[in-house]
């Protein structure tokens, strides 16, 4: 009986020993459940991220959105050099534009320093047409008066008075003896 009581204690001693390892094992389980479902969790959180940050993505994916970003590159390249182009016909352009600008102004300056002689010529010129004038009307006008049409008949008769400035800046209204 002692060893059947001794052997009923072992039994005991198995059994609780057994429980408590059914027990650990019991909570080992629990705690790798929980971590199952946190890791199951945090991986579908990881999947999303991936997702929206484009991680996600298949090989072709990303050769495919590679290919695309080049192309953009290109296209950008190409419109840059077409504008850099632009600028260096529109540079070669405001060059010549500025040139013919600056030969024009020459050219005023020259016309204008033209103009300014050909004014003092015809002043002289005027002058003397004047001079010659004032002998005419001194010589015609001797004895008798003369009235203004028959004076611009004498001098439409000159040759050099023909011209319509000698007439327009030619202006003798009245004629008197000179004795």
């Amino acid at each position: 009986m002692e060893q059947i009581e001794e052997e009923k204690m072992n039994f005991r001693f198995d059994a609780d020993v057994q429980k408590l390892e059914a027990e650990r094992l019991k909570k080992g389980k629990t705690k790798a459940e929980e971590d199952l479902d946190s890791l199951k969790t945090d991986y579908k959180k990881l999947r999303l991220s991936m997702r929206t940050t484009g991680l996600g993505k298949t090989s072709e994916q990303w050769r495919k959105e590679i290919r695309e970003e080049k192309n953009k590159v290109d296209s950008w390249e190409r419109k840059f050099q077409e504008v850099q182009t632009q600028n260096k016909v529109l540079k070669k352009s405001l060059s010549e534009n500025q040139k013919e600008k600056d030969e024009l102004e020459n050219r005023v300056t020259e016309l204008e320093g033209s103009l300014h002689r050909h004014q003092n010529q015809n002043s002289v010129m005027e002058l003397k047409a004047s001079w010659k004038l004032m002998k005419i009307v001194k010589m015609s006008s001797c004895t008798t008066y003369r009235t203004k049409s028959e004076i611009k008949i004498i001098l439409w008769e000159k040759p050099w008075f023909r011209s319509e400035s000698w007439l327009i800046n030619c202006r003798i209204w009245q004629c008197k003896p000179i004795r």
